[in-house]
């Protein structure tokens, strides 16, 4: 019994636990978030001043004798947003908090190879709040029209080179409506000197295109840059290998995220969400296609031999057809083994014309042809098991061979796959540091999408980890600890996961009931005891009865214990016999006893055998008193 209960408590305990997890993840993700916001506002803080400040004026300007007013519940605390500043080295800081676009440009261009109604770039945008704010005041850039070119543009307060420091570019997208196809990538437009803002299309140079992109199912996290060949001075793209991570929940929960690219000076990089990498590698080995072309090259001159034999295995010209090889046997023969079924109707067709068919009333011979009625399945065939001509069915004919065939052979001059000579690669060139792109002096945003009210924030471009980690604490951090605040409970955010996944339901049904049959299995089911406990032979009398109730290993110790004392008994008994014996035939040897002596010998026995009934009767009730028992034991 001890196991069991100490088990069904493990269990409960356990389930507890179980339970109490996610709010105590929860606790701890809201704990973060609010050690993350510290540094810019504390909230609750300044509400206990404020209240505190205006009861003691309440307090003052009240009169003495006057009753004290009823308490009213406190009013729910509302964040005060703080915009972040920029500290520290940094080439462009934007925060959207002054709600207006003086430093942006709007391009007022039109794209190339497109039909003049949607190629002018006049989507619109916007500096306003998300539409479900959790910070009043938080301003962003807002992506309004769906179905347009978009495109605006800034300068840097200078131009980014890429030297001995990392390149460190960081914002913040929220979906706020969802996405359905469209991007919300960024691009570094490279200094040149025709650069004109006004005219930014999709075909300005730029150094570095990187952010989300998202059409159908396919969630893309771009990281693009342009590569100058050396020799050639053309451009090409180069693109960061796919990230591994699952990246479908950043565009669906509609809350915000921080993106983030770090490239570094020892051409690694880093793509960063909410502070998470999500992919990294480095740019001369993880990009496609490579930086460097190969060394060798095949030869496009060069032309395979007429005579060069590829086939590794050729027919035996040697092989001759069997004599008796038949091509011409068919695959399949009727079955001469067949009996035609009992009951076969063979004058009956197996369809027939409908006989409840009418001709249609507009129905033209002339244009139409002769009416016929649709054809219909024979009743008469329903009970029978077939109707028409009977045919044998084929099987398979065992003297089948089909077309004869040489036998294959390994070929004798086969001298493998031809391949073109390698000669030196022309164009090749090694470029060891592709770190050092083209410097750009201009963030933009030249988008397409089939979604409204993408929310754009705090543009950071730095070449110092520190400071951009303190402008993303300052700004997204604040909004993520919001976000936190304002999330439903446990309860709530479970629900809608399954409404998304309906498959959680099986889960969350397994999670519940699963410990509960446990709990039941474990705790409320055994082996009951099938003998009733001397207790239930007693009648209810206002005499004392002795404490018979036991538990199931002092019955097992005391039944061991009668068994010794039996056998101890047994042992006295026939130790006491053969003494008797025994000096019953001394008495033999030295004569006949007296009448007097043998009655005094049967009145010592008879006292004898009263006291050991006795003696037995105080042990039974003793042993049947758990009270005494201890002493006994002992």
């Amino acid at each position: 019994m001890d196991q069991k209960v100490r088990l069904c408590l493990l269990l409960l305990a356990l389930g507890l636990l179980f339970l109490s997890l996610p709010a105590v993840v929860r606790a701890q993700a809201e704990d973060l978030g609010e050690d993350a916001v510290d540094d810019v506002v504390d909230v609750e803080d300044e509400l206990d001043l404020g209240l505190v400040g205006a009861e003691e004026e309440e307090e003052e300007d009240e009169p003495a004798d006057e009753a004290p007013p009823t308490p009213k519940a406190p009013p729910t605390p509302k964040v005060t947003y703080k915009a972040p500043e920029p500290m520290g080295e940094h080439f462009f800081a934007e925060s959207f908090d002054r709600g207006t676009l003086d430093s942006w440009v709007l391009s007022s261009a039109k794209k190339d190879d497109t039909d003049d109604e949607i190629a002018k770039y006049d989507g619109k945008w916007a500096v306003e709040e998300m539409i479900d704010s959790k910070l009043p005041g938080d301003k962003g850039l807002v992506l309004k029209s769906r179905a347009k070119h978009h495109a605006i543009s800034a300068q840097l307060l200078r131009p980014f080179i890429f030297d001995t420091k990392p390149l460190i570019i960081q914002y913040e997208v929220n979906f706020q409506t969802g996405i359905e196809c469209g991007g919300a990538y960024v691009k570094l437009l490279s200094q040149t000197p025709d650069l004109d803002l006004d005219q930014f299309v999709d075909k300005t140079p730029y150094t570095i295109m990187f952010g989300p992109d998202k059409c159908g199912e396919d969630y893309k996290l771009h990281f693009i840059f342009r590569h100058k060949n050396p020799k050639t001075g053309e451009y090409e793209e180069k693109h960061a290998k796919k990230p591994d991570a699952d990246l479908r929940t950043y565009y669906t929960d509609k809350k915000t995220h921080l993106y983030t690219l770090v490239v570094n000076p020892d051409n690694s990089f880093e793509l960063l969400v909410d502070q998470t990498v999500v992919n990294s590698g480095n740019l001369l080995s993880d990009m496609t296609p490579p930086i460097n072309p190969p060394a060798e090259i095949e030869d496009p001159d060069d032309r395979k031999p007429e005579d060069w034999d590829e086939r590794p295995k050729i027919q035996d010209p040697d092989a001759t057809k069997p004599d008796d090889w038949d091509e011409d046997a068919p695959a399949q023969i009727p079955d001469e083994d067949a009996v035609k079924p009992d009951g076969w109707l063979d004058d009956e067709p197996e369809y027939i014309s409908d006989p409840d068919a009418i001709k249609p009333d507009d129905w033209d011979e002339d244009m139409d042809g002769e009416w016929e009625a649709p054809q219909v399945p024979n009743p008469a065939c329903e009970s029978a098991p077939g109707c028409g001509a009977w045919q044998r069915p084929v099987i398979d004919n065992p003297n089948y061979k089909g077309k004869w065939k040489p036998p294959m052979i390994d070929n004798p001059n086969y001298q493998g796959i031809w391949k073109p000579r390698k000669i030196p690669n022309p164009a090749f060139f090694e470029d060891l540091h592709p770190f050092r792109m083209t410097p750009f002096n201009a963030v933009g945003l030249e988008l397409w999408s089939m979604s409204s009210d993408i929310f754009f924030d705090n543009f950071f471009i730095t070449n110092d980890r520190i400071t951009a980690d303190r402008w993303a604490n300052d700004g997204w951090g604040l909004k993520k600890a919001a976000e936190g605040a304002a999330e439903p409970g446990l309860a709530a955010q479970m629900l809608s996961a399954a409404e998304e996944r309906p498959w959680l339901w099986v889960v969350y049904v397994l999670t519940v009931a699963l410990p509960l049959v446990l709990i039941i299995v474990f705790c409320c089911t055994g082996k009951k005891k099938s003998a009733a406990t001397p207790a239930a032979e007693y009648k209810k009398t206002d005499e004392p009865q002795p404490d018979v109730k036991e538990e199931e290993e002092e019955e097992e110790e005391e039944g061991e214990e009668e068994k010794e004392e039996e056998k101890e008994e047994k042992a006295e008994e026939k130790q006491n016999s053969s003494l008797s014996s025994q000096a019953a035939e001394e008495k033999k040897s030295d004569g006949e006893e007296s009448p007097v002596e043998k009655e005094e010998e049967e009145a010592d026995k008879e006292e004898e055998n009263e006291a050991s009934a006795e003696e037995k009767q105080e042990d039974d009730v003793l042993r049947r008193s758990p009270r005494n028992r201890r002493l006994r034991k002992d």
